[in-house]
């Protein structure tokens, strides 16, 4: 197994794509598409264009329906709900289909779509995330931060880190043997720096900071949990991603 880190969907390779990719976008999109998949949602639908998802959304009865997004970090005028992890509760999104836009992780998921495996993973969601890549042993995996608008987010490059400490940790591999591009090493040192308080480095960090300028504090600190869901949102077609 050979693993890549990038820090951006627009970083990656654009002549091969992985026998895995782990799309990742820790503030929010790839929590809450685990929140609400634990809470009993059908599944998430991303969409990167809001009104192509409008276009979707419309063959759905409202009753199996929640469209949920934002742009900015603020919901989407209109739909149902935002990109935050503590609205996926039970009572909101069980049996129901979650058509999610959001600025970033959409986006990055929409990159490695045509990849023969792609799941989502976030800080929440790591043990499970690593406990899939073990049982399905990808020859290559690409962990894809989503990054902010084409730019960098510590974030997802520290989650990204935090999944290959555990693989390192659980592989009989070597250093060498496993690592494929040095970001794997730099974003498993960022990970060993802040692991015993990444809701510190949430609160610092850009888009960390736009949440907190909308009282999204809450959902800093639900993101910055670990291992709290055992469970691994995997695309069962393009853009559609269900619990496995």
């Amino acid at each position: 197994m050979k693993l890549f880190v990038y820090h951006t969907p627009e970083s990656t390779p654009t002549d091969r794509l992985p026998d895995c990719a782990v799309v990742i976008d820790v503030l929010r999109a790839t929590t809450t598409i685990a929140a609400a998949l634990d809470a009993g949602a059908e599944a998430v639908q991303a969409f990167s264009n809001i009104e192509e998802l409008m276009r979707q959304s419309e063959s759905w009865s409202k009753a199996k329906r929640l469209r949920a997004g934002e742009r900015g970090g603020v919901t989407v005028e209109g739909f149902d709900l935002g990109n935050s992890p503590l609205a996926c509760k039970p009572e909101v999104v069980k049996d129901k289909r979650l058509f999610l836009t959001t600025t970033n992780g959409t986006r990055a998921l929409q990159r490695v779509e045509k990849a023969p495996q792609v799941i989502t993973a976030a800080q929440i969601n790591r043990q499970a995330a690593v406990n899939y890549i073990f049982e399905t042993q990808p020859k290559t995996l690409w962990m894809v931060g989503s990054g902010w608008q084409g730019d960098y987010s510590v974030e997802d490059t520290a989650c990204a880190g935090a999944i290959a400490k555990l693989i390192l940790q659980q592989s009989d591999a070597s250093l060498t043997e496993l690592f494929g591009n040095d970001e794997v090493i730099g974003a498993i040192a960022l990970y060993e720096q802040w692991k015993d308080n990444l809701l510190n480095v949430y609160r610092q960090c850009s888009h960390g900071q736009r949440l907190l300028k909308l009282n999204a504090d809450d959902d800093l600190k639900y993101c910055s949990q670990t291992d709290i869901l055992n469970i691994v949102p995997i695309q069962k077609e393009p853009g559609v991603l269900v619990k496995y």
